[in-house]
């Protein structure tokens, strides 16, 4: 079969807001689960006196049954429309969703955001599509939830929709850009199939408005960045890194530099799946047997690129910050760790160069005394050991990071600029 361009897909919105069961919903009315798991599933809710049935367990207990090893087939997180082959990213809490988008293991290409009829966005659905905006995901779907719970009537529907585009708005998002879809994940209406519910609503359908979405570009133009996730020795056949290759093309017989261990190896063969490739993608996820290379010359957190183009090691870089969660306020001096791709390093905050307006993008204050939560930024960051990182505009994957201290995120940004290291 022809292959169907790829996108990563993520669901975000406040906790009780219904994602479940939209995903569920959505797999289950394209035909991605079959009626017999369903039904099992079903039964055991009503034999635990769960006789609303809910799609949302079915997810649950998906996710249970990956967790103990049991196989059902995974296709319950990829799904295909007529236009394009999609993979859903898990981002079940707050945090995981903060910690995958940002450290680049799922980056997203489009976001659909659920907010719940009846309660409208909260400050969860704020940070969650603000985050969205900061981490670079530009197409956005809206789908107000929960429809069946306000007898679907428009103008519930349209007083969340207004909540949302004021949301939208002080983001930066563009809300006459962005489809709203009134739809009800438990009941089915305007997930896969139209609703004959709400004859005052004439958009797309969620799958439909999916279908619509603009193909990702293509990173397969850009030198070859491959962030390393894990490093094995294989008897028999020697050092395995192991990571996802964000952009560029990965080929046997070529020679590539690790950075910042400053490493040098040929690239022997490409594995995926336990099958060999003639090549690596972005996106692909493999294992690669490299030549004249020892376990001990790299680690996780060292990016691999062409001899001739070689990941960038910073000395200093710029950045816009949004500060989500501080406890008290970021000064000067401040060290935590930043989380790059897969690189986690304490940088210190040697300047903080001025305050922005997320509304405008006007600089509020230069050089402020001290962020607190909610403020956006634009400072100054040293590593304390040297890391790879690039300038956001060149490598998108590789210019985002998350902050994190006192076991939370406390910030999230972008690399404007680099001040390199020679290495």
């Amino acid at each position: 079969m022809a292959e169907k361009p790829h996108m990563n897909l993520v669901f975000i919105g406040h906790v009780d807001h219904g994602k479940s069961t939209t995903v569920g919903r959505l797999l289950v009315d394209s035909g991605h689960i079959e009626q017999y798991v369903i039904d099992k599933y079903r039964k055991e809710a009503e034999q635990k006196g769960k006789a609303t049935f809910e799609f949302a367990w079915v997810m649950d207990n998906l996710k249970e049954e990956r967790e103990r090893g049991l196989t059902i087939d995974v296709a319950h997180r990829k799904f295909m429309t007529d236009k394009y082959y999609f993979t859903i990213i898990d981002a079940p809490g707050h945090r995981d969703f903060v910690k995958n988008m940002i450290t680049g293991t799922s980056q997203a290409d489009a976001a659909v955001v659920v907010v719940d009829a009846v309660n409208g966005p909260q400050a969860q659905t704020k940070e969650h599509i603000f985050l969205a905006r900061t981490l670079g995901v530009t197409q956005v779907i809206i789908e107000i939830n929960k429809m069946d719970a306000v007898n679907y009537d428009q103008q519930k529907y349209e007083a969340a929709k207004k909540g949302v585009e004021a949301l939208m708005k002080t983001v930066g998002y563009k809300p006459e850009e962005i489809p709203f879809i009134p739809a009800s994940g438990f009941v089915g209406d305007n997930v896969v199939k139209k609703s004959d519910k709400m004859p005052w609503y004439k958009g797309p359908t969620l799958v439909e408005a999916l279908n619509a979405l603009k193909q990702p570009p293509k990173l397969t133009d850009k030198p070859l960045r491959w962030p390393v996730q894990d490093v094995y020795t294989i008897t028999g056949v020697g050092t395995v890194p192991v990571g996802r290759v964000e952009t560029g093309v990965m080929k046997p017989e070529t020679k590539v530099v690790f950075m910042p261990s400053n490493k040098v190896g040929e690239i022997k063969s490409i594995e995926m799946h336990h099958e060999t490739l003639p090549q690596a993608v972005p996106g692909d996820n493999v294992g690669v047997n490299v030549r004249g290379l020892a376990k001990t010359d790299i680690r996780r957190g060292d990016v691999a690129g062409p001899v001739d183009n070689p990941p960038t090691v910073a000395k200093s870089f710029t950045a816009q910050i949004v500060v989500l969660n501080h406890p008290s306020v970021i000064t000067v001096g401040y060290t935590p760790v930043f989380h790059c791709h897969t690189a986690q390093v304490a940088c210190k905050f040697e300047a903080l160069l001025k305050k922005v307006d997320p509304k405008t993008g006007q600089t509020l204050e230069e050089n402020p005394q001290f962020l607190k939560t909610g403020d956006i930024a634009v400072v100054k960051i040293v590593p304390t050991r040297p890391m790879v990182i690039e300038k956001a505009k060149d490598f998108p994957q590789l210019g985002r990071f998350a902050i994190r201290d006192m076991g939370q995120t406390v910030a999230a940004g972008t690399v404007i600029d680099i001040e390199k290291k020679e290495m």
